[in-house]
């Protein structure tokens, strides 16, 4: 499998960050269609464009969409969704007004979305032992491990 995101170089940093984002359309309609793809993936392109997003993936399921983000630190990830979400709505209804018939109020995507960070470089373990690693073994002091964390 080819490697599709790349290191994004700034004056102040260097970053792959990588989100697996998913919002489901506005009262779970099934409102996807071919032309409703067409005007969220030219939505996507343009934000691409404006902004320091890239989509490496976007697909559909019926009543959700799924995104493969890669954006900078300069973006949380609520600003990512929001702009998102806001820019396809206005799209979508401007483009696809049988859409805004299905779901009154103005709104083409439910309130609430999944978000999940994609790592690129191994799992959780993995950063944790690269982390413990580095330096000599016996210099290495433990300041906190996920067992010490307390569960909200």
């Amino acid at each position: 499998m080819s490697q599709i995101s790349k290191y994004i170089h700034k004056s102040h940093n260097v970053s792959v960050l990588l989100y697996h984002v998913v919002s489901s359309a506005k009262y779970r309609r099934v409102v996807l269609s071919e032309r409703v793809d067409e005007v969220l993936v030219q939505t996507c392109e343009e934000l691409e464009k404006r902004y320091d997003i890239r989509f490496l993936e976007i697909g559909t399921d019926n009543d959700h969409v799924h995104f493969l983000i890669q954006s900078v630190p300069t973006y949380s990830v609520t600003k990512i969704v929001r702009m998102l979400k806001s820019l396809i709505s206005r799209e979508v209804f401007k483009h696809c007004p049988e859409v805004k018939k299905q779901l009154w109020g103005g709104e083409f995507f439910g309130k609430g979305y999944f978000v999940n960070t994609v790592g690129q470089h191994g799992t959780e373990n993995k950063i944790a032992k690269y982390v413990k690693e580095q330096g000599l073994e016996k210099e290495y002091k433990k300041l906190k491990d996920a067992h010490q964390l307390k569960i909200f």
